[in-house]
């Protein structure tokens, strides 16, 4: 959520910087209710005061002129009155600040380059060639398939479309990656969490899910209400929810493996076929609690330890800056990691790393003392794939695809596989 104040303060700023994000932005009320919200603590801070003097006068008239104390005791009531009203309108008028605060998104950092989509994206960086197929390469729901180790067919017929059974060493493949990456981001300083799946309404809010994107989530009937997790950063950043951290202790790292559940409301017609679009899928995530000034250099850390994961897997990939109209909600700047998809003749994102500054924890009030003693002020937040486990499953079939159909195993993946080297059909 953006700070009130600030907003107020430098309002036409904000709202240029906000509509280079694209979308319909509506802060049209916002200025009127402002001001009202602080013509209404003057207000009552002015009646305040007429109802404590009100109040020492009739002390006073007790003793000297009791006779006095009815009209006194009128004034004072009709002041009370206003006093209740006026504060009844303020708590309206902050509720609706507050709504309106709710659906806005993150301003852009000022290094983030101006954009309307994808097209507008920066390349930062390369890592690797892309690998020399001497043949047609397939795309993996081709390879997985004639693997016989994904099928969509029954899970469509257990579950509905956007599911999938993984079979045999496929299965072990992903069970393995996830290990592999938590082993690597724990041996860099992060603290694994297993998170809980289902989370609470306001768990949600506080990392920018609720209430702008509710369509895109799976929530659970009767009280208290709970949301299935979109992503591991929901729990993970509400773990420190309503604390005040200790400075010296920041940056505070947590990797967490979790299913992730998305309705993809918006994404009709997208991606239907293989595992790129699913309603559930797996994935590792990277969560960081950072001091204010440290927040876009511990975001440029985040983005190369999800990159190394595919350097140890030799897979081929870009980083992207992201444009302001291309970036999430939450997010005041984002990295794309992209790693390239023979079959698909094509980069994929396969990590997004975002430095969401203090947005996420206005909301779900996480503080930290800069050193003890000093006053609480807002920690940064930041989170990122570290990877999407379905994705470099997609990206190890197609980038290690043979032309009989079998698939080699990356070597840093081989231990974890308990020594199997490649992927034959069942």
């Amino acid at each position: 959520m953006l700070d009130l104040r600030n907003v107020a303060q430098n309002f036409d700023a904000v709202v240029a910087r906000l509509k280079t994000r694209g979308g319909n932005l509506d802060l049209g009320p916002f200025q009127r209710l402002f001001a009202e919200r602080r013509e209404l603590y003057v207000s009552v801070e002015s009646l305040a005061a007429r109802r404590n003097a009100a109040n020492e006068e009739m002390k006073r008239k007790a003793k000297e002129d009791p006779k006095a104390l009815d009209a006194l005791r009128g004034d004072l009531r009709a002041v009370s009155q206003e006093i209740k009203e006026k504060e009844a309108r303020l708590k309206d008028v902050e509720e609706e600040l507050n709504r309106i605060l709710l659906l806005i998104p993150n301003v852009p950092h000022e290094s983030v380059p101006e954009g309307g989509g994808a097209e507008d994206n920066v390349q930062v960086s390369i890592w690797g060639q892309k690998p020399d197929l001497l043949f047609a390469p397939k795309q993996h729901f081709e390879l997985g398939e004639k693997l016989g180790m994904l099928d969509f067919e029954r899970a469509a017929k257990v579950s509905g479309s956007r599911f999938t059974f993984y079979k045999g060493a496929l299965a072990r493949l992903e069970r393995a990656l996830v290990t592999f990456m938590i082993d690597v981001h724990s041996s860099k300083g992060y603290t694994e969490l297993l998170p809980p799946y289902l989370v609470l309404r306001e768990t949600m809010v506080g990392t920018g899910q609720l209430p702008k994107f509710e369509d895109d989530a799976f929530k659970t009937l009767g009280e208290p209400e709970r949301f299935l997790i979109p992503t591991a950063e929901v729990p993970v950043t509400n773990y420190h929810a309503d604390e005040i951290l200790e400075g010296e202790s920041l940056p505070i790292r947590y990797c967490a493996f979790s299913p992730s559940f998305r309705a993809e409301a918006g994404a009709a017609g997208k991606d239907t076929r293989g595992l790129i679009r699913q309603h559930q899928f797996h994935k590792v995530e990277l969560v960081k609690f950072a001091h204010q000034e440290k927040s876009l250099d511990e975001l440029e850390a985040m983005t190369d330890d999800a990159c190394d994961i595919l350097r140890r897997l030799g897979l081929h990939h870009r980083v992207m800056l992201l444009c302001t109209g291309d970036m999430g909600f939450a997010a005041r700047k984002t990295y794309d990691i992209e790693v390239w998809l023979p079959g698909q003749n094509s980069y994929r994102e396969i990590s997004s790393c975002s430095d969401c500054g203090d947005f996420q924890a206005r909301r779900a009030k996480i503080r930290y003392r800069a050193q003890r003693g000093d006053k609480p002020q807002l920690a940064h937040t930041l989170n990122g794939s570290g990877l999407a486990v379905g994705r470099t499953t997609i990206a190890i079939l197609e980038n290690y695809q043979r032309e009989d159909g079998s698939v080699a195993i990356p070597e840093a993946l081989v231990p974890y596989m308990g020594g199997l080297k490649e992927l034959k059909p069942i």
